[in-house]
């Protein structure tokens, strides 16, 4: 269960990201290593989204989960030339940081307040896009046992076994909860808030020891999706 909503990162002043911003660039500049650096400015970093370079960025879902990779793509953008490719491609695409900071150090490097909505981002959209993936694994499996090569509907069959509903009555469900237009695609920031509100739906339908055994399942799925992106050496 990810923790309640963050209170003190709803900030969407603008002042505090040139802070952040000047604060790694200074902080690089004197010897402190990239990564360090970067975790420090996310600490100091106030909004939750903007427009940079032709891109929105939104680095809160919902007022609660908290995207810290995106926002370390923003900043790292700031120093590229101060980062190894590698690393940096480590980092961003692999979840691998090139240092390896305990759980309470990560945690006092970003800040509790933040560390926390990163919590609610783990287990509302990274385990639940986990869950949903696991859930499309057995039906396969499932249907290949039985001599079925028909695949076309298992995504929809995924969501109503765990949801009880096919992915696009949910969807219009999502937005017209949030009163958002209905359009025939989908942006990747509403399908992160999407997965978000899914993840509290199943809270509010399923009872404890269900909702326990669908995150286990999560959990074990990307650990072993986490295991295959790692890169060569």
């Amino acid at each position: 269960m990810p923790p309640k909503e963050p209170k003190d990162i709803s900030n969407t002043q603008a002042g505090g990201d040139a802070k952040a911003i000047e604060h790694l660039k200074q902080a690089v500049a004197d010897g402190k290593h990239w990564y360090i650096a970067l975790l420090e400015a996310i600490k100091l970093w106030k909004s939750h989204e903007e427009d940079y370079h032709g891109r929105h960025y939104r680095y809160l879902i919902d007022g609660e989960a908290f995207d810290w990779l995106l926002l370390a793509e923003r900043l790292s953008d700031e120093i590229s030339e101060s980062i190894p490719e590698k690393e940096r491609i480590d980092l961003l695409f692999f979840d691998l940081p090139p240092l390896e900071l305990t759980r309470e150090k990560f945690k006092k490097l970003i800040g509790p307040a933040k560390y926390r909505a990163y919590l609610n981002y783990l287990y509302g959209i990274l385990v639940e896009e986990n869950l949903i993936s696991a859930v499309v694994d057995e039906i396969r499996k499932e249907r290949w046992a039985s001599g079925l090569n028909k695949h076309e509907d298992i995504l929809d069959k995924a969501y109503r076994r765990i949801y009880g509903d096919n992915q696009q009555s949910l969807l219009d469900s999502f937005r017209k909860e949030k009163r958002y237009p209905k359009r025939k695609s989908i942006t990747l920031s509403e399908l992160k808030e999407f997965t978000y509100w899914l993840f509290k739906y199943r809270l509010k339908k399923c009872d404890k020891s269900r909702v326990a055994s669908d995150t286990k399942k999560a959990l074990i799925k990307m650990q072993r999706n986490l295991a295959a992106k790692k890169p060569p050496l």
